[in-house]
């Protein structure tokens, strides 16, 4: 299993590429970060940083989406970092929930999405593509790969990741859902004549650990509450859209009942009011909490799912421990 560190763009940018740094030396094989430009600082110019300080981390974010950036810029600024630093980029993307909401935008339809990430690899990887009906190349790309990874919930998004994508984005922890998601993912690559086990499959969610005491599991699950909120968000979406067809898990469902609403200018943050919802039990089944032990074996049911990858969300007051715990102990178990 693979490990990437998530972290977001907060000012200062030196202490994000020096954490990313640091993970790398850890085992970490991906750097990822949020792109929601008017909440954080812009995440490409951040990755040169970051690349140009380490040897082989891949960095990306988790994830851009098709709206904020002309999909020729969005290429061309993979394009442009895997020129300088080798072929050292991964495209997550999505419809976009932060960073077009926060704008006044509604997220990109699947089918927008659809066409671009096809445009987008396309592009970066050197050859033509049409963008709004003009069909363009970047002339100077040589020997350019983009992997492109999508992030899904519902079953018409799960069934473009399978048909479409290099990767899967799966932005919680819970190991009956991830198994849930990954054979409708896998089932619609075999669907359009792909190998599906050549669909990477990665899980992110925030990780704290403790020293086993209740009292530091309360602190690791209010610490940790707030992703929730944030997966509600998709959750509520894929209800509105679905109801109760049994279309979507009731597992995944459920706990959104008494959710009010979501004030983005807190979006993944630990002190997010709209959080309250979120039941304790909710923040054990999508997040990892506990001593290392729980984490490593968490993580083997993970992998037994079809996870390649776990992305730790280290958005708390703990991130630099819970890199070196990962590092120090998680990594070399699973690796």
């Amino acid at each position: 299993m693979d490990f990437g560190l998530v972290l977001q763009t907060d000012p200062p940018a030196d202490l994000l590429v020096e954490r990313m740094v640091r993970a790398e030396a850890y085992g970490f094989t991906h750097g990822w970060t949020f792109d929601s430009v008017v909440l954080w600082q812009e995440p490409f110019v951040i990755y040169s940083r970051i690349l140009e300080r380490t040897e082989r981390l891949v960095v990306g974010p988790m994830v851009t989406n098709p709206g904020t950036r002309a999909w020729e810029v969005t290429a061309s600024l993979f394009a442009t970092l895997n020129d300088m630093f080798g072929n050292r980029t991964v495209c997550g993307i999505g419809r976009g929930d932060s960073a077009m909401r926060v704008a006044g935008r509604r997220p990109a339809t699947l089918d927008r999405l659809s066409l671009a990430m096809g445009a987008i690899k396309d592009l970066a990887e050197g050859r033509e593509a049409e963008v709004d009906g003009t069909p363009m190349r970047l002339p100077w790309v040589r020997g350019g790969s983009l992997p492109v990874w999508m992030g899904a919930y519902g079953p018409k998004a799960l069934d473009l990741a399978g048909r479409r994508a290099d990767g899967f984005v799966l932005q919680l922890a819970d190991p009956y859902l991830t198994e849930w998601m990954v054979a409708a993912v896998r089932a619609a690559a075999a669907g359009a004549g792909r190998d599906p086990a050549s669909v990477k499959v990665c899980v992110a969610a925030p990780a704290y650990v403790t020293d086993g005491s209740p009292e530091a599991l309360a602190h690791a699950r209010e610490q940790c509450r707030w992703f929730g909120g944030m997966v509600g968000n998709h959750v509520a979406d894929l209800v509105a859209r679905y109801g109760e067809s049994g279309a979507v898990p009731q597992e995944l469902t459920d706990y959104i009942r008494a959710r009010e609403g979501y004030d983005y200018s807190h979006h993944g943050r630990v002190d997010n009011p709209d959080t309250r919802f979120v039941p304790d039990a909710i923040v054990d089944r999508f997040c990892l909490v506990g001593p290392v032990e729980e984490h490593v074996a968490k993580l083997e049911r993970l992998r037994s799912a079809g996870v390649d990858q776990f992305a730790v969300y280290a958005m708390h007051d703990d991130v630099d421990g819970v890199v070196e715990a990962y590092g120090r102990d998680v990594v070399p178990a699973l690796s």
